[in-house]
């Protein structure tokens, strides 16, 4: 409960005759530690959400689960500035992450009540990560036999020995680390980017990038209807393509990827902290994430739902100790995305 709320309810009940008291306080209370409010992205994840992960935790605990969309950290601070925060649990990007963290909005996470050592990505004291995205190089293999396409960013950015259409993102972060992977930067070498040099790199490719993808299902419907012969994807998207209604099957490389990461957060001043943290611990249990991820597509962190997947989903689950991958660095972003995306965006035009 905010602090503005806990006086403004204060003076009410001063006014108010003791017979009144005792009952208002209970329910509140009954109700704050019977309900949770959590963040999603909406859509076919959300379904997904609520049927692998919400609505099991609930008939378990008996806490019932408020889903609202993610606020962006403007509107996060600015609840936290008034008292007014109304979230318990944030499922957010790293790059949010890093900057909440930053800002001081992030409680701190029970560690204690979790099983750390099962997670393949460490946790901050102020978040943890639940899964990752996978991004790569993705072909139609129709088209491309088993050497005629780029598998790694050094092949995606060797125009001459794969001539053809490629995708980007329309977007500084990931396209640089790409570019730098190309360039022969090693993953621990990374940050801070040499953006100059990742710069360079670009403009070898550039006459051959046909789109600057901004909406993530163009990198799928571009190779599927041949507008470009290879493109930056991601691992959930083109295997959605191999299942049924998911249009012409596209391939996807995991000799090498980015991957960028989904936290779980409590923001300070959640309502209701203990069922927070009981939803968190619910949600990183190998059994509840494998849920996840098996209908979602996605990577979990708990080294024990490896086990648990779907046999065929356990094929585009990428090694992330892969030492020719990397995990994109959201706390470097948070310090530089708007001076760097200025100008990446000055370069697109130019």
């Amino acid at each position: 409960m905010s602090i503005s709320k806990k006086l403004s309810r204060r003076t009410f009940l001063a006014a108010s005759s003791a017979a009144v008291l005792a009952p208002a306080v209970i329910t509140r209370a009954h109700a704050q530690a019977k309900s949770i409010t959590i963040t999603s992205y909406g859509g076919t994840f959300q379904e997904m959400l609520v049927k692998t992960v919400v609505t099991p935790f609930t008939e378990e605990t008996g806490i019932k689960v408020n889903i609202v969309p993610r606020p962006d950290i403007a509107k996060l601070k600015a609840q936290a500035l008034t008292g007014r925060v109304d979230i318990d649990v944030l499922m957010t990007v790293d790059e949010d992450a890093a900057l909440g963290s930053k800002l001081g909005l992030w409680d701190k996470v029970d560690l204690g009540v979790l099983d750390v050592a099962d997670m393949a990505l460490p946790p901050q004291k102020e978040y943890v990560t639940s899964s990752s995205f996978v991004g790569g190089i993705a072909w139609d293999p129709e088209k491309y036999g088993s050497t005629a396409h780029p598998k790694t960013f050094a092949e995606y950015f060797d125009v001459r020995k794969f001539p053809g259409r490629r995708t980007l993102p329309n977007r500084p972060n990931e396209t640089l680390e790409a570019a730098l992977l190309a360039d022969g930067v090693l993953p621990k070498d990374m940050y801070p980017l040499d953006v100059d040099r990742a710069f360079k790199v670009l403009d070898r490719v550039k006459s051959s990038i046909a789109a600057w993808v901004t909406a993530t299902p163009q990198t799928i419907s571009l190779l599927q209807t041949q507008e470009v012969d290879f493109s930056y994807s991601y691992a959930n998207r083109v295997k959605a393509t191999n299942a049924p209604g998911g249009g012409k099957p596209l391939a996807f490389s995991f000799e090498q990827n980015l991957l960028g990461t989904e936290k779980l957060i409590i923001p300070k001043g959640a309502p209701n902290k203990e069922g927070g943290m009981k939803y968190i611990e619910y949600f990183l249990r190998p059994d509840v994430v494998a849920r996840l991820c098996n209908a979602a597509f996605i990577a979990p962190n708990s080294k024990k739902a490896i086990s648990l997947l779907d046999p065929e989903l356990r094929k585009w689950t990428p090694d992330i100790t892969n030492p020719k991958s990397m995990f994109v660095d959201g706390a470097y972003w948070t310090d530089n995305l708007e001076p760097v995306s200025r100008r990446f965006k000055e370069w697109v035009i130019s």
